[in-house]
């Protein structure tokens, strides 16, 4: 589509106007394809350069004559072969020239030299034209100074003005190419950037996010099992999937399981099936998804969660590619490729036992280890701008935009729930700023405000602790809190959580145990 609007600050058409009125007082006008004049003729407050065309516009029905003599034109410019024609308008005796727009082969439009009288009209056909003019509803002083005004011109006139006004056709397609051209070449580059900053679905301009996705471009063609590790919210499922996507497998099965979300009866159900009547319950086969997933990727979510027979199985399934569904008298083979992801330390698992040693061989060929958005945080803007963009496309809400507090205020934060976490926080932000175009940082959710009072990126500010009582109640509740809110933070990863509050892991295993904050202990219990 031609930008029309862009016509009348061109520096070479603002020029041609002003010769075709100098020369032959005629006014410059363009339409679209549809005939519709985009020349600003209409706009309030219009300046006219030919008397006839404003008197004309100022009748009851002027816009509607000049309307039909541009619909006749373009049907008659469309039908023929010629690129520009002189036109006899709606009133006699006045003329024009016209000259079609084509792009490509498609008819965008038409300019329109508009009007002039030729110098062999003589005296009776222009009180013709006046009194056509009075009846049309303008003064009969009027319409005589408006055809006084009329440039008349001469056979050699009406030769050049053709020309001058395909040099006006000309200029608007040129400009109109250059444009396209321009704008191409912006896409392109927006795609190379989009390219540059983004593997499938995970964005980031991040040293550390480019160092995965060279990453994951040699592990793409590829049959190595892959093993991630990342905080939750970091995207091990997406890294998974772009895995999967971009592998010779693509066209097959991409399955996911949370290893942590199942007891080890159920998880061996779902990875491996089952057989009718193998326990209350199982009233028919099932397929487990190593079944399913045969000759495509099977993702293994939270693999550190697994017990150690859970994990003997899966080895044997890695070595042998064999499974034994429950219930099940013989093994069954599955051509499946597995991913296993974790956000536990699976090196200490091993050094305590908890996590098999030549399990964590097989599944480490190719090691992807995700970094925490507080690591990465020149990402946070590239992040908060696409998940901005989604939820605002998704809702049909005009794009909005972040005011720098509230983008400052963002940045600050330690995001502990990384990814997952800030785009949560963007989806509420849309729905809390309802009609307004800009995010402020009263929006933002009560635990960013508190946690970014105190330094960039520090901790949340502890609050309701009774400072009644004696001190070591309330240093002890104070300890309690914090090594709550460091579990949940930190997943339960007491490596992780000790280091963090500078402290042995024996010494907070044994605070956890004092202030029964262990889940399993929990989950044991209920």
């Amino acid at each position: 589509m031609i930008n029309w609007k862009e016509m009348k600050n061109l520096h070479v058409i603002s020029k041609l106007s002003e010769i075709l009125n100098k020369w032959y007082g005629t006014e410059l006008i363009w339409a679209d394809a549809q005939s519709k004049i985009q020349s600003g003729h209409l706009d309030k407050g219009k300046e006219f350069k030919s008397l006839f065309f404003k008197v004309q516009f100022n009748m009851p029905h002027g816009h509607e004559f000049i309307h039909q003599d541009i619909e006749n034109i373009t049907e008659e410019l469309k039908a023929g072969h010629d690129q520009t024609i002189v036109f006899e308008s709606y009133f006699k005796h006045i003329k024009g020239v016209a000259s079609k727009v084509v792009v490509d082969g498609e008819y965008m439009g038409t300019v329109i030299a508009y009007p002039f009288m030729m110098d062999s009209v003589t005296e009776n056909e222009k009180e013709e034209l006046v009194a056509q003019m009075v009846e049309a509803g303008t003064s009969e002083s009027d319409a005589k100074s408006a055809i006084a005004h009329l440039r008349f011109m001469n056979q050699t006139d009406v030769e050049y003005l053709p020309e001058l006004n395909e040099l006006v056709s000309e200029e608007i397609i040129e400009f109109h190419e250059e444009i396209s051209k321009r704008e191409e070449r912006i896409q392109e580059l927006n795609s190379e950037l989009g390219d540059k900053y983004r593997y499938h679905m995970m964005i980031g301009k991040s040293k550390k996010m480019q160092q995965i996705y060279n990453l994951l471009e040699k592990v793409s063609t590829s049959e190595a099992s892959v093993f991630i590790q990342g905080e939750n919210g970091t995207g091990k499922e997406l890294v998974a999937k772009a895995i999967h996507y971009y592998s010779p497998r693509k066209e097959n099965m991409f399955l996911a399981v949370n290893c942590s979300a199942f007891n080890d009866n159920l998880l061996d159900s779902e990875l491996f099936g089952h057989m009718k009547g193998a326990f209350t319950g199982a009233i028919k086969d099932k397929k487990g998804l190593f079944e399913q997933a045969n000759g495509g990727t099977l993702f293994l979510d939270e693999i550190g969660d697994t017990s150690l027979s859970m994990q003997v199985k899966l080895l044997r399934v890695l070595q042998e590619g064999t499974f034994l569904p429950v219930g099940a008298t013989g093994p069954k083979k599955t051509d499946v490729r597995i991913i296993a992801a974790t956000n536990r330390d699976i090196k200490k698992m091993m050094e305590t036992g908890e996590f098999r040693e030549d399990l964590y061989y097989r599944i480490n060929v190719i090691n992807v280890n995700l970094p925490p958005l507080r690591d990465r945080r020149e990402d946070v803007p590239i992040l908060m701008d696409h998940f901005l963009k989604k939820r605002c496309d998704e809702a049909g809400l005009p794009m909005k935009s972040f005011s720098k507090k509230c983008l400052e205020k963002m940045l600050d934060y330690h995001w502990p729930g990384n990814v997952r976490e800030l785009e949560n926080e963007v989806e509420r932000l849309v729905v809390l700023a309802g009609d307004d175009k800009i995010i402020t940082p009263d929006q933002l959710s009560p635990r960013i405000m508190e946690a970014v009072g105190g330094p960039r990126g520090g901790g949340s500010v502890v609050r309701g602790i009774n400072t009644n009582g004696s001190l070591k109640a309330a240093l002890e509740e104070l300890e309690a809190l914090m090594i709550r809110e460091g579990l949940k933070r930190c997943n339960f990863n007491k490596s992780k959580l000790s280091k963090e509050l500078g402290i042995s892991r024996a010494s907070l295993i044994m605070k956890v145990d004092k202030y029964d904050l262990d889940k399993r202990k929990k989950a044991a219990n209920e």
